[in-house]
């Protein structure tokens, strides 16, 4: 070998280290002479002069890029044992077994010529410190970093006019498969293509990804594997936020072939450690896109209506997506004063909305920005919004019918497919059961356990089968639909309508409501925006403190002589009155509206023969009205209750006896002192 007589024994008595390393698993696993001829190097330093026990082989990086910024454990580990001095030479098959990287090759040479660390190869032997082998080492470098360019560049260009003609194949998302020819084409199971389809319907139905996931929970979702000892085969697994969005936003669904969609980026952390990430590009930046390349489960302007209503769905900006709270203008009502964005609050005992203006967060609050009850606002949009609706809808009407149907079918049909396969499984795990010799118990209790793991899946798709036929919801004739989409007012109040589905009928068609500045005669201005680019300005009076609906108010004024607190509370709840905070009446909301009008209940006492009442016993004893309150409270004198809680008392002589001694024997109770005669004076 040239430059043998380099080595000396103090190079010996230190670590001859073998330096092996490919640049992938796939070359690990295909090209196994690389690997036999790197191991061999342990021969050869074995034939240089070095004992078995100071050869060391470090295979760490078998599988693993030498280009820059990768960490390679085993790399670290023959710089870390050159710079303690404790390798004598370094082998390996060539210099790019080293590294693809100048940078990396510079400094392990560095640290080599420092400590007199010898590199060898199958080439020869150098020593650092001569300036000659520094300098072929240090070529041969940098021919390993231009060959993983050139080789780089060949690669990368061939793959980009394979995909500028949309010939390139890459791996397909769940509901595609490649055909013979290389053409993109449905996947033939028709229960994979179903649960594609679904995902799109149920989001066209719920308007987010979440609600995808909500409306298909317990239905199982198909993904393809690539790689790995699963590579090409279906599972079937729960359906995740993160697997509609990936659903809902891949071309590949709307029939377009895209390449580019992802680039690469290196950062460097604090460490040093160089990281790769992959961020996804921007439509308007993908390099290769064709449309209508092949055959679509949407359209591309589906696709791009999608991306645009997830955009809008980002609760950190733009208009946040309806939820189950009551005030029907969140997330789309802003300030026109200051233009930030109004929040909701929820205050007092009965969390009574407030819109409340937010730029007190970021110091842009001005004097016009004020909160304001979510109900005056809520209240004048949807009156606007109901006045607006003509025609449209029944048509609204009929298209939500229609969608009920095709929910429940699309859901049997997924229930069905789920049946058919399940049935075949279990056909197939008995025909594997029924091949078995009897007497082979090791095989056939093992077949026998997977058939009857099989007839279980079974028995739950029927149960799940029939549990979506009784499922079914009773829909009304278009008869029924029509006369119920003509008063739409009433649907819009109904009960059954829950502030989610108002607020997406009020998105459907308002784009954004703005609270302006109040006018100089103090009234609430609002301001919205329909879709179609149109405004409209609502001017409201500002609302006072709640307040009695007037015909409750009448109602009470007829009942209320009549009735006790508890019956007329009844009453006015039967005839659908609310309070003037829109709750239920109670006898607590009763009793106040007869205090704040003067409206008295029913006389109910009865005084039998012989009996008094509570003032009438105080006259006569000439005291004060409480303390016979006090005494019957506390039994200390004689009386009843009658059916409306008043005291009666039976005045005899004995009882009169009894509150004449308790006048006596009474310590607060004193006599009135005499008036004095004029002039009397002393």
């Amino acid at each position: 070998m040239n430059g043998e007589g380099k080595i000396t024994a103090s190079h010996r008595s230190r670590l001859a280290i073998i330096y092996l390393r490919q640049s992938t698993m796939l070359q690990v696993r295909d090209h196994t002479e690389s690997t036999t001829r790197q191991y061999a190097l342990a021969e050869l330093a074995a034939t240089l002069g070095w004992t078995a026990q100071n050869i060391l082989v470090i295979d760490a990086d078998l599988g693993i890029s030498g280009q820059f910024g990768v960490v390679r454990g085993g790399f670290h580990d023959v710089v870390a044992k050159v710079c303690l001095a404790e390798a004598g030479a370094v082998f390996g098959l060539e210099v790019s077994r080293l590294a693809r990287s100048n940078a990396d090759i510079a400094r392990l040479l560095e640290l080599a010529r420092l400590t007199d660390t010898l590199v060898i190869d199958l080439d020869g032997v150098y020593d650092l410190a001569d300036f000659n082998d520094r300098l072929l080492l240090g070529l041969k470098g940098s021919m390993s970093e231009a060959e993983l360019h050139l080789l780089t560049g060949r690669l990368q260009g061939a793959k980009l006019e394979a995909a500028r003609r949309g010939e390139l194949r890459v791996p397909l998302p769940v509901g595609y498969v490649y055909d013979e020819d290389g053409n993109i084409v449905f996947d033939p199971d028709e229960e994979v293509r179903t649960a594609v389809e679904d995902v799109f319907a149920e989001f066209v139905r719920t308007g987010s990804a979440y609600g995808v996931v909500a409306a298909l929970t317990d239905r199982p979702f198909p993904l393809r594997a690539y790689g790995g000892v699963w590579d090409g085969q279906l599972r079937w697994g729960k359906l995740t936020h993160g697997r509609v969005l990936g659903v809902l936003t891949n071309p590949v669904y709307a029939g377009a072939y895209v390449y580019g969609r992802h680039r690469t980026q290196r950062t460097v952390q604090p460490d040093g450690t160089v990281i790769t990430s992959y961020p996804r590009v921007l439509r308007e930046q993908w390099p290769i896109v064709i449309t209508e390349h092949h055959e679509g489960y949407i359209t591309w302007q589906q696709f791009l209506d999608i991306e645009e209503r997830l955009t809008a769905n980002c609760t950190h900006t733009g208009t946040r997506p309806p939820r189950e709270g009551e005030p029907l203008c969140q997330g789309i009502i802003s300030c026109g004063s200051c233009g930030s964005r109004i929040g909701t609050r929820y205050q007092g005992r009965y969390r009574r909305a407030t819109y409340d203006c937010m730029g007190h967060r970021d110091a842009a609050r001005t004097t016009s920005c004020r909160s304001i009850a979510a109900s005056t606002v809520d209240n004048a949009v949807a009156c606007l919004l109901l006045s607006t609706l003509t025609r449209e809808e029944i048509t609204l009407a009929l298209d939500a019918a229609e969608q009920v149907v095709q929910r429940h079918s699309r859901a049997h049909r997924a229930a069905e497919l789920a049946v058919e396969r399940a049935r075949y499984e279990a056909d197939r795990a008995e025909r594997a059961f029924s091949r078995v010799e009897p007497e082979n118990r090791l095989v056939a209790r093992t077949l026998e356990d997977r058939w009857e793991k099989k007839l279980i899946a079974l028995s739950e798709a029927e149960a799940r089968l029939v549990s979506v036929r009784e499922a079914r919801p009773p829909l009304p004739g278009r008869a029924e639909i029509e006369a119920l989409a003509a008063d739409l007012p009433r649907l819009w109040d109904a009960p059954t309508t829950s502030a989610k589905e108002r607020k997406r009928l009020l998105r459907a068609v308002i784009s954004d409501v703005i609270l302006l500045p109040d006018n100089e005669f103090g009234d609430i201005r609002i301001g919205v925006r329909w879709h179609t680019g149109a405004t409209d300005l609502i001017t409201t009076a500002r609302s006072g403190p709640p307040r009695t609906p007037p015909k409750a108010l009448a109602l009470t004024h007829r009942f209320g002589p009549l009735l006790n607190d508890r019956d007329l509370a009844d009453t006015l709840n039967r005839y659908g009155h609310r309070t003037g905070k829109g709750r239920p009446y109670d006898v607590k909301a009763v009793r106040w509206v007869r205090h704040a009008y003067k409206i008295y209940a029913p006389r109910t006492q009865c005084l039998r023969d012989g009996e008094l009442t509570v003032k009438q016993v105080a006259a006569r004893l000439s005291i004060n009205a409480d303390a016979v309150y006090y005494w019957l409270a506390n039994g200390l004198a004689p009386g009843r209750k009658d059916p409306s809680g008043r005291w009666c008392i039976p005045w005899t002589p004995e009882t009169e006896a009894t509150y004449r001694q308790q006048v006596a024997g009474s310590v607060h109770l004193k006599p009135a002192t005499p008036l004095m005669p004029a002039g009397g004076a002393v």
